[in-house]
């Protein structure tokens, strides 16, 4: 794909290949790997505006970062006065970019009227984007092309954010009720983008540098989002913008993201909470499930890295 700057209101970024917020993964350590990998902007996972205001520790958790690059930080709600208190408070404070999230489809989001469920609601989505933009920070939205395929809630839904002041829109192309199964809507990506002028990035289906081609190239797009390609493989962004990799094996990359937790956290709580990230990476290793099986049960990171090292290359 054809690599380029992405003008985000008064933000510049280095490329237009970016890494998606991601729920239970995207934290500090992932965003800084995929930073390093050559990630032209990372977000954090999106987190509650109500938990911000209430002080919540595991909000406040989620949005520890580390890095010189652009930061991004993902919100969620339905109150556009609650949504600029969280935007302009202390938390929020480090962070270049606010989105928001229009597109999760959990049932414990979407019933409460949050993420997706606002596709329903322009309006109030324009009113929550016109609310932030009083913030004084670039304001980007992340939506799906609807609640069900061809449903017709996208276009409009996106011509709402672009009228509220939106500085940039992804669009994550399937439906709310696919959650992330199946091929990408490309012409529900497409028509959204022909019918904005704000840059609109692309997200689904890429997890290597043909399929981040075949979304450009189908939808016109600014630029692709990564998701899961990039939890089973960070070295995604490398391959794609051609940077050097942060390191020469798997092996090496889990050590980094180990040794990278560790400055943060003990090493109970990485051995613990690493496992579900170092699942993914194991993913296609040669006696992965009996490796992964092992790992399960070990509980310090010097336990971990000597099966690692003992198993890959």
């Amino acid at each position: 794909m054809r690599l380029k700057k992405v003008k985000i209101g008064d933000v510049v970024t280095e490329n237009n290949v970016f890494l998606a917020p991601l729920a239970g993964f995207s934290d500090f350590a992932m965003r800084k790997i995929c930073e390093d990998m050559g990630a032209g902007l990372t977000f954090t996972e999106m987190v509650s505006c109500k938990g911000l205001l209430y002080d919540n520790a595991n909000t406040k958790d989620i949005l520890f970062t580390v890095g010189n690059g652009i930061k991004a930080a993902q919100i969620f709600g339905n109150d556009p006065d609650v949504m600029l208190e969280a935007a302009t408070g202390e938390e929020l404070g480090k962070f270049d970019v606010i989105d928001v999230n229009f597109g999760c489809p959990m049932p414990k989001i979407y019933n409460n009227g949050e993420g997706s469920a606002l596709l329903k609601d322009p309006a109030l989505a324009e009113k929550i984007i016109r609310t932030l933009k009083k913030c004084g920070k670039p304001i980007t939205a992340k939506m799906r092309t609807g609640l069900t395929l061809g449903d017709g809630l996208g276009l409009p839904f996106a011509k709402a954010l672009e009228q509220g002041g939106a500085d940039m829109i992804t669009v994550h192309g399937r439906p709310k009720d696919r959650i992330y199964a199946g091929e990408p809507d490309y012409d529900g990506i497409e028509m959204i983008k022909n019918a904005v002028s704000v840059p609109v990035i692309a997200n689904g289906g890429v997890f290597d540098a043909d399929s981040a081609d075949l979304l450009i190239e189908r939808t016109g797009a600014d630029g692709v989002m990564i998701a899961r390609g990039a939890l089973e493989n960070p070295f995604i962004f490398a391959d794609i913008t051609g940077k050097k990799r942060i390191a020469e094996s798997k092996k090496e990359l889990i050590f980094k993201h180990v040794d990278l937790l560790k400055t943060r956290y003990d090493d109970r709580t990485v051995a613990i909470t690493f496992r579900k990230q170092l699942c993914l990476y194991l993913k296609g290793e040669k006696n992965a499930s009996a490796l992964k099986q092992k790992i399960l049960t070990l509980k310090d990171t010097d336990s971990i890295k000597r099966e690692i090292d003992a198993a890959l290359p």
